[in-house]
């Protein structure tokens, strides 16, 4: 039985590249020697059984298809436990629709305009807006704000539709010949520009949100702060080649099909092998020769079969890394799918700016090849849309070529560093500023916002610690001490009360306390303002600590039906500024709240700590002499 759940929930190709650090290739000779020599282990060695990927007592593994799997160092690549597959522990369709919060749109209400709205001269971007009622205050609304960054990978694969949006290549042919494409790279009138630079006061730039980017030898620290506040935090090592591998894309060998797991091991070069479930395999199917319509996995997989694939799961624990066959590539502006129909625009656009960006997708779209329109192409013009879909056609090249001379598992493509992804993910007329203090680092970063929107550039600085008297960026800026505030058991409430947050094998616990918090009026208003506060920074934790996977939370029991509504309501409100996707269920007539929050990584808590010697991370130590 598979010990824990995961809930991953993964949207496809555009959460590709949010939080995967990389470093070098590992040596194939070395790392993946076990997976080759796989097919010629000795009788002598035990042989794998049919559950799988679970670790069991007394040293088995779990493999499948009557074949042994071994190394010389003990360490077998398949010894690892499958992380669950999608369906795994869903609930209906009906509760998951209803529990899936959601994220506000691009012109949504907002606690702060980012900048003043486009004029008349923003062209296409009033047409829209012009056949509804009441169209000019909206899209005063939608103009003033520009937060075009943030979540774009959820919005941007929820929006994927299948087709080339009809004819196309008709449109293609009238646009360019009348110089429509040439009208849609002019749209950059002074209005659109002011947009895009974001608002600035007495010179300088201003927004809601600041990075830090701090580098360390052999770590690399970047920080988001919403005004002063800590609100996410991402951490990237050398070692990340291995553990931290989501958006990789390898050539990978079949090592193992599981027809009762539904799934395959994969040797991708790591020490471990990832795991392969027959949702995520693509295949034409007249290369099928048995199997029907819905082939099963052991029809289309064949052992030491050559596969390219990429990581959509990072290894956690005794887990093996994800794969999936839909290979995808993120730029800033659009994602590209290779060898797929997919077409789509972000959900979280209005409606006047996915007309625009549609009649542009229409015309640039390759016929072989899906693409997905990002958020952060808000203001993109058609010229910065075919440039970014350029680069990224280019890489897909560079990648099917490696993929067809490579004869053995190796890495094709590795996502950029951490402050890269980030900056490619995150940053936008928002942000007041990015500061780094590694100088090679500073002139990547500043180089690569020149490119895609050079408004923005001057917002990129480099920090000198030897010109603040040895004072580092963190210090600086008062990040230590609230990394320190989330790496701590309890979390305490404005109001007295506190949050106990504990990980387990299967889920992460939250236990709400009133503490210290005596109220004023009467239990059930002391209880209630308590689980307000709760719901508020119950939010803020999981987004800053990075809490993924089945979450329970235990609110202090209410009496008033309303009451609990209201706290669901409050939580689902904090919860939609957090990019990644969750799912938050009613409050249970105990108090409970269950959740779920797409799990890509181990969470914060592991990248600064390692299990106790001597309890084994159990957090008691027995004394088994007693026994005696």
């Amino acid at each position: 039985m598979v010990s824990s759940m995961d809930h991953n929930d993964s949207d496809g190709p555009s959460d590709v590249g949010g939080d995967s650090p990389q470093g070098e290739p590992t040596s194939a000779s070395e790392e993946t020697s076990s997976g080759f020599n796989s097919g010629s282990s000795s009788s002598s060695k035990r042989r794998r059984g049919s559950r799988g990927g679970q670790r069991r007592r007394g040293g088995q593994g779990a493999g499948g298809n009557d074949q042994a799997a071994s190394n010389d160092g003990g360490d077998d690549p398949n010894d690892i436990e499958l992380p669950e597959p999608m369906r795994e522990g869903r609930p209906s369709a009906e509760a998951a629709e209803k529990a899936l919060v959601r994220k506000p749109r691009i012109g949504d209400t907002m606690p702060i305009p980012t900048s003043p709205p486009p004029g008349p001269a923003a062209g296409t971007a009033s047409s829209g807006d012009a056949e509804r009622p009441g169209a000019e205050p909206r899209r005063r609304r939608r103009g003033a704000s520009n937060k075009s960054g943030s979540g774009a990978d959820k919005g941007d694969r929820s929006a994927q539709r299948s087709g080339n949006g009809g004819g196309g290549p008709k449109k293609s042919r009238r646009g360019r010949g009348r110089g429509k494409g040439r009208s849609e790279g002019a749209e950059l009138d002074d209005a659109t520009l002011e947009q895009r630079r974001g608002r600035e006061r007495n010179g300088k730039p201003i927004g809601r949100y600041f990075m830090a980017v701090q580098v360390r030898p052999g770590m690399t620290q970047v920080a988001v702060l919403e005004g002063r506040s800590l609100i996410e935090h991402y951490v990237s090592r050398p070692a990340d080649d291995v553990s931290q591998i989501h958006g990789n894309i390898y050539t990978g060998k079949i090592q193992n099909v599981l027809p009762g797991m539904e799934a395959a091991f994969v040797d991708i070069a790591t020490p471990k092998n990832a795991v392969l479930y027959r949702g995520d395999v693509q295949y034409d199917p007249g290369d099928i020769v048995q199997g029907g319509k819905d082939p099963r996995i052991e029809d289309i997989l064949k052992n030491r079969q050559l596969i390219t694939c990429q990581v959509t799961k990072n290894p956690i624990a005794h887990k093996g890394a994800r794969l999936t066959q839909e290979v995808s590539l993120p730029g800033r502006f659009v994602v590209l799918i290779p060898n797929s129909n997919t077409y789509g625009i972000s959900k979280r656009l209005p409606d006047d700016v996915r007309k625009r960006l549609r009649g542009i997708l229409d015309r640039v779209k390759p016929d072989e090849h899906g693409l997905i329109v990002r958020t952060a192409a808000e203001t993109a013009t058609e010229d910065e849309l075919v440039a970014d879909m350029t680069i990224l056609l280019k890489q897909w090249d560079e990648i099917a070529a490696k993929a067809a001379k490579t004869q053995r598992p190796a890495l094709l493509y590795r996502e950029p560093e951490l402050a890269v992804r980030v900056i490619r993910e995150e940053f936008n007329a928002d942000y007041r500023g990015v500061v780094i203090d590694d100088e090679r680092l500073y002139r990547e970063i500043r180089d690569y916002v020149a490119a895609f929107n050079p408004e923005l550039a001057d917002r990129i600085e480099y920090y000198d610690p030897a010109a603040a008297g040895d004072l580092s960026i963190f210090e600086k800026y008062h990040i230590h001490e609230q990394v320190h505030k989330a790496l701590d058991r309890k979390v305490w409430l404005p109001s007295g009360g506190s949050l106990i947050i504990e990980h387990t094998e299967a889920l992460s616990v939250i236990d709400v306390n009133t503490g210290k918090n005596v109220g004023k009026s009467n239990l059930e208003d002391t209880v209630f303002d308590n689980n307000m506060e709760a719901a508020e920074e119950i939010a803020k934790q999981l987004r800053l600590r990075d809490i993924g996977g089945i979450i329970v939370i235990d609110f202090v029991d209410m009496e008033v039906k309303g009451n609990r509504a209201k706290v669901i309501e409050k939580f689902r409100d904090a919860l939609a500024r957090d990019k990644t996707r969750s799912q938050v269920f009613d409050i249970t007539e105990l108090g409970l709240v269950e959740m779920t929050r797409k799990r890509i990584g181990e969470g914060l808590l592991t990248e600064y700590s390692e299990i106790c010697p001597d309890c084994e991370g159990r957090g008691v130590v027995v004394d088994y002499a007693l026994l005696e």
